[in-house]
């Protein structure tokens, strides 16, 4: 058997291939030039880095080229090495559904870094950019997926299926991390009866920040590039960690928490304009907002934890 993180590499390293090819046959078939998109936001990055490439203008521009190429590359293999770890985790997708979520995922990453950098914005791309990004990323899900089910490892167990209570409970801590993203992985943290104190008070560490620096003025809006991707992602973390507690598959779970972060989200944001409308302080607006959200990761977080079992020894 191959272990889960092998396995991820070679998953990611067939559906950059398949990727690879299939934005090549597009090219061949409707005689377009290759996109400038890699090379543009490795110009951003170094930008933003305050740096440049070292090297004559003709070496600079090799460079480029390769960088571009080489980021492609890293983003299809680190998305493939994630989709086999959260298999590992307990995440079980039908095929056609992860095929989808994977390829969205690796498509998300590449869009949100260019997107983050001022490269290109996806609100201006017309009906053709979509289908041109979205159907190589598709191809490049439907291999990882098929490698990744193709290829046993030995981390891999069996999971129950996810019951109402706990898709119920991953929804309201989806919610929470909407209101505070720190709350999505730091809740069942510091609610696990088995985690250790320095876990316990990193999450404490965290929440804490959090909840002081959402009541600067300078702090970025929740919807923001950088932000947001974070915020979905703890809700995602939160409801794996939710599952793996009882030992179920986290897909449901996970969908369910990314629905509640999209609606605490939003929501939380529609809360605070009210509030700013209707005269309310925006610092009472946001002590409200944390008690809300601490209030529902702990209803999330407190049911249905497993305590260690006490250890038997003989005098």
């Amino acid at each position: 058997m191959t272990g889960s993180f092998s396995r991820g590499l070679a998953a990611g390293a067939a559906g950059t291939t398949v990727l690879n090819a299939v934005t090549y046959l597009d090219m061949a078939l409707r005689g377009r030039g290759a996109s400038s998109t890699p090379e543009d936001t490795i110009d951003a990055a170094v930008d933003a880095a305050g740096t440049k490439l070292p090297g004559k203008k003709s070496e600079r521009e090799n460079r480029r080229t390769a960088l571009g190429a080489l980021s492609g590359i890293g983003n299809g293999v680190a998305v493939g090495v994630l989709a086999s770890l959260a298999r590992t985790a307990g995440v079980r997708l039908p095929t056609t559904v992860g095929a989808v979520a994977t390829g969205a995922a690796a498509m998300a990453l590449t869009d949100g870094a260019t997107t983050a950098l001022g490269v290109s914005d996806p609100r201006d791309w017309s009906s053709k950019d979509w289908i041109s990004d979205a159907v190589p990323h598709l191809a490049y899900g439907a291999a990882v997926q098929a490698v990744v089910e193709a290829i046993p490892s030995p981390s891999d167990k069996p999971k129950r299926k996810a019951s109402g209570g706990l898709t119920v409970r991953s929804l309201l801590l989806g919610v929470a991390t909407g209101c505070r993203s720190s709350l999505g992985l730091s809740a069942p943290a510091l609610t696990n009866p088995d985690g250790g104190a320095v876990r316990k008070l990193g999450a404490v560490g965290a929440i804490g920040a959090e909840l002081y620096a959402d009541k600067l003025e300078d702090t970025p809006p929740r919807t923001s590039p950088q932000g947001l991707p974070l915020r979905f992602a703890s809700a995602a973390g939160g409801a794996g960690a939710l599952s793996a507690r009882e030992d179920a598959n986290a897909a449901v779970p996970i969908l369910a928490g990314l629905v509640g972060a999209a609606a605490g989200t939003w929501g939380g944001l529609g809360f605070r304009r009210w509030a700013g409308s209707a005269g309310i302080p925006d610092w009472q607006a946001a002590v409200i907002e944390d008690g809300v959200g601490i209030a529902l990761a702990l209803a999330a977080t407190l049911p249905g934890r497993k305590r260690a079992r006490p250890v038997l020894t003989t005098v």
